[in-house]
């Protein structure tokens, strides 16, 4: 059992994501921050929040509901990135990781929620 969220490997990978998030979006444009540089940051660093905020939390229905706000997450991440592949700001051989972990990730989530509803 952890004794804090930041022990957990799935945490832990969200952080990288929101760490590759921020430097891919360093690139963007200035008249995108309050676009998609905002959105994109905001989405990525939301994984991990989430993912914290359901470990906090004392009944399972409330640790899914944050686990699934995280899932979401996940997919509005991989949204703006394909976003900005299609507008020519990311190359997507620069994003293959970031998606990898994005994958990872919502696997992991996955497992965490099938394993919450069944206990």
């Amino acid at each position: 059992m952890y004794k804090s969220f930041k022990e957990m490997k799935v945490w832990q990978e969200s952080m990288v994501i929101a760490e590759l998030i921020f430097r891919i979006s360093e690139i963007l444009p200035k008249k995108e921050d309050y676009g998609l540089t905002s959105q994109i940051r905001r989405s990525a660093l939301s994984i991990s929040a989430n993912i914290a905020e359901a470990f906090g939390r004392k009944h399972n229905k409330d640790k899914i509901n944050f686990y699934y706000y995280s899932r979401g997450s996940i997919m509005e991440t991989q949204s703006h990135l394909e976003y900005g592949i299609r507008v020519g700001y990311f190359d997507s051989k620069n994003t293959v990781k970031i998606e990898k972990l994005l994958d990872d990730v919502h696997f992991e989530i996955n497992k965490i929620i099938r394993t919450l509803k069944n206990s």
